[in-house]
């Protein structure tokens, strides 16, 4: 799993990417559960994640992030990255952000594809 940590700061609401190779539920099931072993990651508010699965199709998952594994989802695809999972982590500040933390979700995602 390759952890970038922390992309950006709004609001005290904190945001990392990571991401990793994954081909099937399987592998996205063990690289999530791999990432909350880290005690940070854990205590996260939010992991919400998405991958495009050359057998499977689409999968994502907001962790009480509404539309959040959507965005991820949207901006795989048009990249055209199969087989990878890509993972937004939110530790909440305090202060909601309105759709403000979609835009962050997408300068998470970005920044981890501008580093593959």
């Amino acid at each position: 799993m390759v952890k970038l940590g922390h992309i950006l700061t709004d609001k005290g609401s904190k945001y990392a990417v990571s991401g990793v190779p994954a081909a099937d539920r399987s592998q996205i099931d063990a690289a999530l559960k791999a990432l909350k072993r880290d005690k940070s990651y854990a205590k996260a508010t939010h992991n919400t994640w998405a991958a495009l699965l050359s057998e499977g199709g689409a999968i994502k998952g907001d962790d009480g992030e509404s539309g959040a594994g959507m965005v991820i989802l949207r901006m795989l695809e048009r990249e055209g990255l199969h087989n990878h999972l890509v993972v937004v982590t939110r530790w909440y500040g305090g202060k909601h952000l309105g759709g403000d933390r979609f835009r962050h979700v997408q300068t998470c995602v970005r920044a981890y594809l501008d580093a593959l």
